[in-house]
């Protein structure tokens, strides 16, 4: 597989990442299964975070480090930030974030993490205290890179200005991981312009629209699916509505002309946007994964990514473009 550096760093990474956001309610051996055709397929780039399965899917991956992949061949991305607190969704202290990264290492089974990212901008906490946690994580080499997930524009710009005006002293930011596919297309408007600018390299999460891309929904909601389940229905919901079915039409239809399969065409669109370094793919079983990966010898046509890129153009006007034109 292809390798990409992460944003403006010396780190490379497989430009398709593995996700563990089920792993806590996987069994061993199918998540054995999952990091051994994504390792065998050269994949290096594996995502996790300390709330998935609280603490399960770190802990599962831990056990299958060295005893199935050796851990010099992973890029190992784990986050902290998020608790389990309905008055307080994230905790960015510098305090909790430490103590977080330390449990994660110590699930994880691991001396250092090679990304450690924030999981979300805390409001209550001042920005500078939460940065510096990541300035001590890298500084103790608790961390070889750190990264963010679930910053806004304007926030995500902060922190990278905020990293870069004492280099040397300050840890730069690498990366940063939010949702984006032809279904969501939002990082557009301003996060993704401050990333290539700040040397920010994206990490898309959901990139094939919560599997409504690959065509499962077009006709029925499969009983086997995320959307067939009463816990994740609701997370599946909002793209199925009339505008992802045209673009989920037109994304079937580029895959009928390229003897390709949706999934592909999806994937394939958002590997290769400007400022992406690699999609997070999560899969339930090894057959959906190598499926996946197959994607690495598709590289659609320009006429067909012109096409996807109007049927799923989002509404950008005032002020993202030229206020003079408008």
């Amino acid at each position: 597989m292809e390798q990409r550096h992460l944003g403006r760093t010396g780190l490379r990474v497989s430009r398709i990442g593995l996700g563990t956001l089920t792993w806590g309610h996987t069994q061993e051996s199918d998540a054995a299964d999952l990091l051994k055709v994504f390792w065998e397929a050269g994949g290096s780039l594996v995502d996790t975070a300390d709330v998935y399965g609280d603490g399960e899917a770190e802990y599962l991956l831990g056990r299958l480090i060295e005893r199935l992949v050796p851990r010099r061949d992973l890029v190992i991305a784990t986050k902290a930030g998020s608790v389990p607190d309905p008055d307080r969704r994230f905790d960015g202290s510098r305090g909790h974030l430490l103590s977080a990264l330390d449990a994660s290492l110590a699930r994880l089974g691991t001396d250092y993490v090679d990304l450690w990212q924030l999981h979300a901008f805390d409001p209550c906490t001042p920005l500078d205290e939460t940065l510096q946690a990541l300035d001590i994580a890298v500084s103790s080499g608790r961390a070889r890179y750190a990264g963010i997930s679930n910053f806004s524009g304007w926030q995500l710009a902060k922190a990278a200005t905020w990293q870069l005006a004492a280099p040397g002293t300050r840890t730069r930011l690498a990366s940063t991981q939010m949702e984006y596919s032809l279904l969501q297309r939002g990082v557009e408007r301003e996060l993704l312009p401050a990333a290539r600018d700040l040397g920010v390299g994206l990490l898309p999460s959901s990139p094939l629209g919560r599997g409504v891309l690959t065509g499962k929904y077009r006709h029925s909601t499969p009983a086997d699916s995320r959307g067939g389940s009463e816990h994740l229905a609701p997370f599946v919901a909002p793209y199925l509505d009339d505008t992802a079915s045209r673009i989920v039409d037109a994304v079937a239809t580029a895959a009928d002309g390229l003897a390709a399969t949706p999934l592909h065409v999806a994937l394939a669109w958002v590997r290769d946007r400007p400022g992406v370094t690699a999609p997070i793919v999560g899969a339930r079983n090894a057959q959906q994964l190598t499926a996946a990966l197959s994607v690495e010898t598709l590289s659609l046509p320009d006429e067909i990514c012109q096409a996807l890129d109007d049927v799923s153009a989002p509404v950008h006007r005032y002020p993202d473009q030229d206020w003079s034109t408008l």
